[in-house]
């Protein structure tokens, strides 16, 4: 029996839900304009961003390139301005669904085809989709979640356990 990419690629969005869940359902409401350090991103826009990355992958699927910082202002990303945890929590769910119907809906032949990362016009990775899946995604979800997991501790919240136990939840 062997496995497909988007079989691959499902299966880990899964796996990785429950822990993003764990972790948004205890972001701290009212505190969006706060950060550890001043060159950190802000609490909101980083519980937006874990909540909104699945949705990168049907950009993935159905777009052939994208340009994080247009030069162009009025193109760039804007996050999901959020005031209650429920808000958040349908983002991510809205994010999910995305995700899922791009890869139930496309081919590991797509996947293995070029997919083009930019900013401000300057081409920053030209790989194959499924490189960028795994590490432009669910990768780079793991580490923002992980650095959300921080903010959570200085903020007085409980960090759930992820990967293993932490000093707040066992498994």
């Amino acid at each position: 029996m062997s496995v497909q990419l988007k079989d691959l690629f499902l299966e880990t969005l899964e796996r990785e839900a429950p822990a993003t869940r764990k972790t948004l359902e205890r972001v701290p409401e009212g505190a969006n304009d706060w950060a550890p350090h001043e060159k950190s991103m802000k609490l909101g826009y980083l519980a937006s961003l874990v909540a909104w990355m699945p949705a990168w992958v049907e950009r993935m699927i159905t777009h052939d390139e994208l340009d994080f910082a247009p030069v162009d202002q009025e193109k760039r990303f804007k996050p999901f301005e959020w005031t209650k945890t429920s808000e958040l929590m349908g983002l991510l769910e809205e994010s999910m669904q995305r995700a899922r119907g791009a890869l139930e809906s496309t081919t590991d032949e797509h996947l293995m085809t070029n997919w083009k990362l930019k900013a401000a016009g300057q081409l920053i990775t030209d790989e194959p989709r499924y490189i960028n899946i795994q590490q432009g995604m669910l990768m780079h979800w793991a580490h923002h979640r992980g650095q959300l997991s921080v903010y959570l501790r200085l903020k007085g919240s409980a960090v759930p356990s992820l990967y293993g136990p932490s000093a707040d939840e066992r498994f």
